[in-house]
Protein backbone atom coordinates (compact mmCIF):
# COMPACT_ATOMS: atom_id res chain seq x y z
CA UNK A 1 0.00 0.00 0.00
CA UNK A 2 1.72 3.25 -0.81
CA UNK A 3 -1.83 5.41 -1.22
CA UNK A 4 -4.54 6.52 1.23
CA UNK A 5 -7.65 8.14 0.85
CA UNK A 6 -9.61 10.68 3.16
CA UNK A 7 -11.61 8.50 5.01
CA UNK A 8 -10.51 6.01 3.87
CA UNK A 9 -9.12 2.40 5.58
CA UNK A 10 -6.58 -0.15 4.58
CA UNK A 11 -6.44 -3.73 5.97
CA UNK A 12 -2.19 -4.26 7.01
CA UNK A 13 -2.88 -8.14 8.19
CA UNK A 14 -5.64 -10.34 8.34
CA UNK A 15 -3.87 -13.95 9.74
CA UNK A 16 -5.20 -17.07 10.92
CA UNK A 17 -3.37 -18.26 14.33
CA UNK A 18 -2.27 -19.01 16.45
CA UNK A 19 0.61 -17.07 16.21
CA UNK A 20 2.68 -13.82 17.48
CA UNK A 21 3.53 -10.60 15.80
CA UNK A 22 7.32 -10.20 16.99
CA UNK A 23 7.98 -6.97 14.72
CA UNK A 24 5.83 -4.13 12.99
CA UNK A 25 7.95 -1.47 10.46
CA UNK A 26 6.09 1.41 8.89
CA UNK A 27 6.32 5.03 7.07
CA UNK A 28 4.27 7.65 6.13
CA UNK A 29 4.87 11.50 5.45
CA UNK A 30 4.39 13.51 8.42
CA UNK A 31 2.42 16.06 6.26
CA UNK A 32 0.48 16.80 3.26
CA UNK A 33 -0.51 19.86 1.31
CA UNK A 34 -4.05 19.22 3.43
CA UNK A 35 -2.24 20.00 6.58
CA UNK A 36 0.72 19.21 9.12
CA UNK A 37 -0.99 16.43 10.95
CA UNK A 38 -0.51 13.25 9.39
CA UNK A 39 0.93 11.08 12.50
CA UNK A 40 -2.08 12.30 14.46
CA UNK A 41 -4.61 11.60 11.65
CA UNK A 42 -3.86 8.69 10.57
CA UNK A 43 -5.42 5.75 12.99
CA UNK A 44 -3.74 2.45 13.93
CA UNK A 45 -6.45 -0.08 15.02
CA UNK A 46 -5.62 -3.88 16.13
CA UNK A 47 -8.18 -6.92 17.00
CA UNK A 48 -6.95 -10.62 18.57
CA UNK A 49 -9.42 -13.14 17.85
CA UNK A 50 -13.06 -12.82 18.29
CA UNK A 51 -12.99 -9.41 20.12
CA UNK A 52 -15.81 -6.56 18.11
CA UNK A 53 -14.02 -4.07 19.83
CA UNK A 54 -10.25 -3.09 18.68
CA UNK A 55 -7.79 -3.96 21.49
CA UNK A 56 -5.59 -1.26 19.87
CA UNK A 57 -7.24 1.81 18.86
CA UNK A 58 -4.46 4.76 18.77
CA UNK A 59 -3.17 7.83 16.34
CA UNK A 60 -0.24 5.82 14.42
CA UNK A 61 2.28 8.67 15.46
CA UNK A 62 1.56 8.49 19.72
CA UNK A 63 1.58 4.69 19.41
CA UNK A 64 5.32 4.97 17.93
CA UNK A 65 5.87 7.87 20.72
CA UNK A 66 5.51 10.63 18.25
CA UNK A 67 2.96 12.66 19.57
CA UNK A 68 2.03 16.52 18.69
CA UNK A 69 1.91 15.34 14.97
CA UNK A 70 5.55 15.38 14.72
CA UNK A 71 8.68 13.16 14.47
CA UNK A 72 11.45 12.69 16.80
CA UNK A 73 14.26 10.26 17.31
CA UNK A 74 13.05 7.53 19.66
CA UNK A 75 16.13 4.38 20.62
CA UNK A 76 14.19 2.64 23.47
CA UNK A 77 13.43 -1.32 24.00
CA UNK A 78 10.43 -1.90 22.61
CA UNK A 79 9.77 1.03 20.07
CA UNK A 80 12.44 2.81 17.17
CA UNK A 81 12.23 5.68 15.64
CA UNK A 82 14.50 5.99 13.39
CA UNK A 83 15.84 8.16 10.29
CA UNK A 84 13.78 9.24 8.32
CA UNK A 85 10.70 8.62 9.71
CA UNK A 86 11.35 4.88 10.14
CA UNK A 87 8.38 3.31 12.62
CA UNK A 88 9.44 0.15 14.66
CA UNK A 89 7.39 -1.59 17.25
CA UNK A 90 8.76 -5.02 18.98
CA UNK A 91 6.27 -5.35 21.29
CA UNK A 92 5.10 -9.11 21.09
CA UNK A 93 1.24 -9.63 20.32
CA UNK A 94 -0.21 -13.43 20.48
CA UNK A 95 -3.30 -14.23 19.28
CA UNK A 96 -5.03 -17.46 19.31
CA UNK A 97 -7.22 -17.66 16.35
CA UNK A 98 -7.28 -14.32 14.23
CA UNK A 99 -5.23 -10.93 13.93
CA UNK A 100 -6.77 -7.77 12.27
CA UNK A 101 -4.78 -4.87 11.68
CA UNK A 102 -6.33 -1.93 9.93
CA UNK A 103 -4.96 1.99 9.35
CA UNK A 104 -7.84 4.41 8.71
CA UNK A 105 -7.01 8.03 7.37
CA UNK A 106 -8.82 10.61 9.16
CA UNK A 107 -6.53 13.07 7.69
CA UNK A 108 -7.88 15.71 5.41
CA UNK A 109 -6.61 14.93 2.09
CA UNK A 110 -5.20 11.64 0.61
CA UNK A 111 -2.36 10.15 2.25
CA UNK A 112 0.91 9.22 -0.45
CA UNK A 113 3.93 7.21 0.47
CA UNK A 114 2.74 4.73 3.02
CA UNK A 115 4.86 1.66 3.39
CA UNK A 116 4.84 -1.28 6.10
CA UNK A 117 6.33 -4.87 6.72
CA UNK A 118 4.89 -7.07 9.34
CA UNK A 119 6.98 -10.06 10.93
CA UNK A 120 5.16 -12.78 12.50
CA UNK A 121 5.08 -16.31 12.91
CA UNK A 122 2.39 -18.97 13.25
CA UNK A 123 1.56 -21.92 14.87
CA UNK A 124 3.07 -20.88 18.14
CA UNK A 125 1.84 -21.93 21.39
CA UNK A 126 -0.58 -19.56 22.42
CA UNK A 127 -2.09 -20.34 26.07
CA UNK A 128 -5.09 -19.37 26.99
CA UNK A 129 -4.04 -17.59 29.83
CA UNK A 130 -1.70 -15.58 27.36
CA UNK A 131 -2.01 -11.88 28.25
CA UNK A 132 -3.22 -9.87 24.97
CA UNK A 133 -1.72 -6.89 23.94
CA UNK A 134 -3.62 -3.91 24.38
CA UNK A 135 -3.33 0.23 23.59
CA UNK A 136 -4.91 2.57 24.61
CA UNK A 137 -4.86 6.43 23.85
CA UNK A 138 -7.42 9.83 25.28
CA UNK A 139 -6.68 14.04 25.76
CA UNK A 140 -7.44 15.94 28.05
CA UNK A 141 -7.66 19.46 25.99
CA UNK A 142 -7.44 21.87 28.74
CA UNK A 143 -10.48 20.28 29.73
CA UNK A 144 -9.09 19.25 33.47
CA UNK A 145 -9.80 21.68 36.06
CA UNK A 146 -7.00 22.82 38.45
CA UNK A 147 -6.05 20.17 40.85
CA UNK A 148 -8.08 17.30 39.09
CA UNK A 149 -5.85 14.76 37.83
CA UNK A 150 -5.72 13.66 34.18
CA UNK A 151 -6.70 9.60 33.69
CA UNK A 152 -4.12 7.89 32.06
CA UNK A 153 -6.13 4.65 32.04
CA UNK A 154 -9.11 2.64 33.92
CA UNK A 155 -11.58 -0.09 34.04
CA UNK A 156 -8.88 -2.80 32.93
CA UNK A 157 -10.32 -5.63 34.82
CA UNK A 158 -8.69 -9.34 35.34
CA UNK A 159 -4.88 -9.57 35.46
CA UNK A 160 -2.15 -8.18 33.29
CA UNK A 161 1.02 -6.56 32.84
CA UNK A 162 1.36 -2.88 32.66
CA UNK A 163 4.31 -2.41 29.93
CA UNK A 164 4.21 1.89 29.99
CA UNK A 165 3.25 5.09 28.92
CA UNK A 166 3.85 7.58 26.18
CA UNK A 167 2.72 11.43 27.38
CA UNK A 168 2.55 14.30 25.44
CA UNK A 169 2.22 17.76 26.80
CA UNK A 170 2.11 20.84 25.71
CA UNK A 171 2.53 23.46 28.52
CA UNK A 172 0.16 26.38 28.32
CA UNK A 173 2.35 28.99 29.94
CA UNK A 174 5.89 29.19 30.09
CA UNK A 175 6.54 27.90 33.91
CA UNK A 176 7.30 24.34 34.75
CA UNK A 177 5.04 22.14 33.83
CA UNK A 178 6.12 18.74 35.96
CA UNK A 179 5.62 17.85 39.53
CA UNK A 180 2.82 16.09 38.98
CA UNK A 181 3.42 12.82 40.11
CA UNK A 182 1.47 9.14 38.29
CA UNK A 183 0.04 7.62 40.75
CA UNK A 184 -1.22 3.43 40.32
CA UNK A 185 -4.25 2.23 41.67
CA UNK A 186 -4.36 -1.47 41.74
CA UNK A 187 -6.68 -3.93 43.12
CA UNK A 188 -8.52 -3.18 46.01
CA UNK A 189 -6.60 0.51 46.33
CA UNK A 190 -9.48 3.59 47.11
CA UNK A 191 -7.88 6.17 48.64
CA UNK A 192 -3.91 6.14 48.34
CA UNK A 193 -2.60 4.40 45.38
CA UNK A 194 0.21 1.18 45.40
CA UNK A 195 2.71 3.54 43.45
CA UNK A 196 3.26 7.00 42.99
CA UNK A 197 5.99 8.85 41.83
CA UNK A 198 7.23 12.21 42.86
CA UNK A 199 6.44 14.01 39.39
CA UNK A 200 6.14 12.97 35.50
CA UNK A 201 9.54 14.07 34.56
CA UNK A 202 10.84 11.80 37.13
CA UNK A 203 8.29 8.77 35.96
CA UNK A 204 10.13 9.54 32.88
CA UNK A 205 13.19 8.86 34.15
CA UNK A 206 14.90 12.62 34.08
CA UNK A 207 15.40 14.77 37.32
CA UNK A 208 15.56 18.58 37.94
CA UNK A 209 13.59 19.10 34.77
CA UNK A 210 15.10 17.78 31.35
CA UNK A 211 17.79 20.44 31.05
CA UNK A 212 22.17 20.73 31.25
CA UNK A 213 22.46 22.52 34.43
CA UNK A 214 20.80 23.66 37.58
CA UNK A 215 20.68 27.43 36.91
CA UNK A 216 18.56 30.52 36.55
CA UNK A 217 20.96 32.68 34.94
CA UNK A 218 21.38 32.14 31.85
CA UNK A 219 18.67 30.22 31.04
CA UNK A 220 19.12 26.16 30.98
CA UNK A 221 18.91 24.48 27.77
CA UNK A 222 16.48 21.69 27.14
CA UNK A 223 18.13 18.23 26.74
CA UNK A 224 16.31 15.36 24.83
CA UNK A 225 17.18 11.38 25.56
CA UNK A 226 16.11 8.09 24.75
CA UNK A 227 16.94 4.60 26.87
CA UNK A 228 16.01 1.55 27.22
CA UNK A 229 12.61 1.65 29.06
CA UNK A 230 12.26 5.30 29.28
CA UNK A 231 12.87 9.16 27.46
CA UNK A 232 12.18 12.57 26.49
CA UNK A 233 12.41 12.09 23.02
CA UNK A 234 10.99 15.87 21.90
CA UNK A 235 10.77 19.48 23.17
CA UNK A 236 9.79 22.26 21.42
CA UNK A 237 9.31 26.12 22.52
CA UNK A 238 7.68 27.07 19.23
CA UNK A 239 4.84 26.08 16.10
CA UNK A 240 6.98 25.54 13.36
CA UNK A 241 3.86 24.18 10.87
CA UNK A 242 2.77 27.59 9.82
CA UNK A 243 -0.70 26.18 9.31
CA UNK A 244 -4.11 27.33 10.72
CA UNK A 245 -6.49 24.66 11.45
CA UNK A 246 -9.44 25.07 9.64
CA UNK A 247 -13.08 24.94 11.01
CA UNK A 248 -13.88 21.54 9.72
CA UNK A 249 -10.59 19.89 11.35
CA UNK A 250 -10.03 17.56 13.84
CA UNK A 251 -6.63 16.49 13.72
CA UNK A 252 -7.59 13.75 15.79
CA UNK A 253 -9.47 10.45 16.11
CA UNK A 254 -12.80 10.58 15.44
CA UNK A 255 -14.93 11.77 18.60
CA UNK A 256 -17.01 8.47 19.21
CA UNK A 257 -14.15 6.70 20.22
CA UNK A 258 -11.89 9.46 21.75
CA UNK A 259 -12.16 9.93 25.20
Amino acid sequence: MNFLDSSETARLADIDGPGVIRHIWMTVPDKTSAGPWVLRDLVLRMWWDDDERPAVEVPLGDFFCNGFGQRALVTSEPIVVAPTGGLNCYFPMPFRRHARIELTNEHPGPVGGIYYQLDYTVDDEVADDTALFHAHWRRSNASTALGEDHVILDGIVGSGNYVGTYIGLTALERFWWGEGEVKFYLDDDEEYPTQCSTGLEDYAGGAWAFQDALRANPSPAPLTFSAPYCGYPFYSAEDRTGHSRSPRSSTAPSPEWRT
